[in-house]
């Protein structure tokens, strides 16, 4: 079984990704709706939270750990493989792998979390691949609850995100990270505001690929993983508008299941 967590409801743009790139593998989901965001915790607390959460997806019979938060993944990553023996995958390296593929002039923008920029994952990880790129990153802590409470086509979503995004534009980048799970769900509007030349990064996808190549690169964890297409749901705090908007990221009705950690 895959095992997928992130605070809340951007982590489902990843489990969207990974049914539809792996489709036969049995996922379990927690999304610790009742402590999100993370990006305003300190790493202390989010390395907390991060093994917590680790810890109940094991408990449910996850052999694989997807770490599909941002933030969790900037400053958790190092202290839940330390902890657990089982391949962990965060979202940021595949979107790095990606951004450089991608882009044309080695100019780079990033929008995430406060905790994610201030902790200059990307900027790291980018450098030490491509040293002489040139990376500009603006942190978007609205984006976060705006998704949460569904305000995906309110004008005062386009307007925030127009804010945002408009010190990147003036740098003329050239490819834009989306440092955040929960701004996929944000993806158009994104696009929209930072122009059609600029190429805009998903981890999700990245990520799912990579996934499914190290399946097939190790078939003897592939082989201890369950395949009946069943895909589990669990959150720390159900609230109906959190249904609805998991339903429309997922784009199929879903059962959420409340537990305590």
């Amino acid at each position: 079984m895959i095992g997928i967590f992130d605070s809340g409801i951007g982590g489902l743009t990843v489990v969207r990704a990974v049914m539809d790139t792996l489709p036969e593998y049995d996922i379990v989901y927690f999304g610790d709706t009742a402590r999100t965001p993370y990006g305003n915790k300190s790493g202390r607390t989010v390395i907390e939270y991060s093994l917590e959460n680790t810890e109940f997806l094991a408990s449910k019979g996850a052999k694989i750990i997807v770490m599909a938060c941002n933030t969790a993944s900037s400053v958790a990553t190092e202290a839940v493989k330390n902890r657990f023996d089982m391949p962990i995958y965060e979202v940021i390296s595949p979107a790095v792998d990606l951004a450089l593929e991608k882009t044309r002039k080695d100019i780079i923008g990033v929008i995430g979390t406060r905790a994610t920029i201030e902790s200059g994952i990307y900027e790291r990880k980018i450098r030490q691949k491509s040293p002489g790129a040139k990376i500009y990153s603006t942190p978007c802590p609205l984006l976060v609850p705006i998704v949460e409470e569904g305000w995906i086509t309110k004008p005062e979503t386009r307007m925030i995100v127009r804010k945002y995004l408009h010190p990147l534009k003036v740098r003329q980048i050239d490819t834009l990270i989306l440092g955040c799970t929960h701004y996929p769900v944000l993806k158009n509007i994104i696009a929209h505001k930072i122009g059609n030349k600029v190429g805009i990064i998903d981890s999700s996808v990245a990520l799912a690929g990579q996934i499914k190549q190290f399946l097939k690169d190790s078939p003897d964890i592939d082989a201890g993983l369950g395949k009946n297409g069943q895909t589990r749901f669990y959150v720390s705090d159900v609230t109906p508008q959190f249904e609805k908007t998991a339903r429309t990221v997922i784009k199929r009705d879903i059962k959420l299941t409340q537990v305590d950690l």
